[in-house]
């Protein structure tokens, strides 16, 4: 099962470098990186990042974190994937670009 991580480009960038992907501010802040299921990333990029540019969908098989990986309970109680570790950038399937479309909408890609 593919599970995605929503994620600036500058920021991806940073973690080609570095090799991992620690997290964004709110996954520092909250102790977890974030992930959506393919269910649950359209309503997820337009809550926290409508409006916003320069994005990256990175799809990870969920089964490589092992126990590293939780699903707990957020948004109406739904689970969504959280992993307790660095994001190796080695363990994705693949990235692609989210741009805004006119209506300011992400175009989401979720073709394997």
């Amino acid at each position: 099962m593919l599970i995605y991580k929503i994620c600036s480009i500058a920021l991806w960038r940073e973690a080609e470098a570095k090799g991992q992907l620690d997290g964004a501010p709110v996954d520092l802040a909250d102790g977890f990186i974030h992930f959506s299921t393919a269910e649950q990333v359209a309503e997820t990029a337009a809550k926290h990042f409508a409006g916003q540019g320069d994005l990256l969908l990175i799809a990870i098989e969920a089964d490589v974190f092992g126990d590293a990986l939780k699903w707990e309970p957020s948004r109406g109680g739904a689970l969504f994937p959280h992993l307790y570790r660095p994001l190796k950038t080695d363990e994705t399937h693949w990235t692609r670009p989210m741009p805004l479309g006119e209506d300011g909408i992400h175009a989401i890609d979720l073709r394997s």
